[in-house]
């Protein structure tokens, strides 16, 4: 029986991947004015190693993944990226919180996004309320596509694995919350 939804945030909740591809690039072409949108579109949904693997392999001047992501993170210091968050909500998304609601389900958000972030876009938003479990996976030494941010926030609901419904956009395949049963 279904206990809880646990919702991804980027490309779920709020339409982010274009705008985030588009500040990688612009950070990418500095470096490597040749690099097209095209070199990095790997980065969505892989992990943060493999995401900036991508970046590297853009850039190609000899900076290993880990130079390049601390030279990005220096650079974009601030923590609310100028990104109006308002604009790229999936306004459909209210209505299906509201509907999972009304039928008496725990409602979990598991990002990969830091956590004054995820906060930021749930308040501007006016949903922080719907969510009983706010997880970020920079609680885990694995990112996702790793299923144990899901592992995690699923115990955190008091829920079983097989009793929660994850809604997540990554192109890469997650294995199963839970074995063979």
């Amino acid at each position: 029986m279904l206990k809880a939804v646990i919702f991804d945030m980027d490309g779920v909740i709020i339409d982010s991947e274009m705008d985030y591809l588009k500040m990688d690039l612009a950070f990418v072409q500095r470096k490597n004015p040749q690099a097209k949108l095209a070199d990095l579109l790997g980065m969505v949904g892989a992990s943060r190693q493999d995401a900036w693997e991508y970046v590297a392999r853009a850039v190609h001047n000899g900076q290993t993944w880990k130079e390049l992501r601390d030279e990005y993170r220096q650079e974009n210091q601030a923590a609310i990226p100028n990104i109006d968050y308002r604009q790229i909500y999936r306004s459909e998304v209210t209505g299906i919180l509201d509907f999972i609601k009304s039928k008496g389900l725990a409602i979990a958000l598991a990002s990969s996004t830091h956590l004054e972030l995820i906060l930021h876009v749930l308040e501007v938003n006016h949903i922080r309320d719907y969510f009983e479990v706010v997880v970020t996976g920079a609680q885990f030494k694995r990112s996702k596509p790793d299923p144990e941010i899901y592992h995690y926030t699923a115990r955190q609901l008091g829920a079983a694995e097989s009793e929660c419904l994850v809604i997540e956009d990554s192109t890469l395949a997650l294995p199963p919350l839970h074995g063979p049963e």
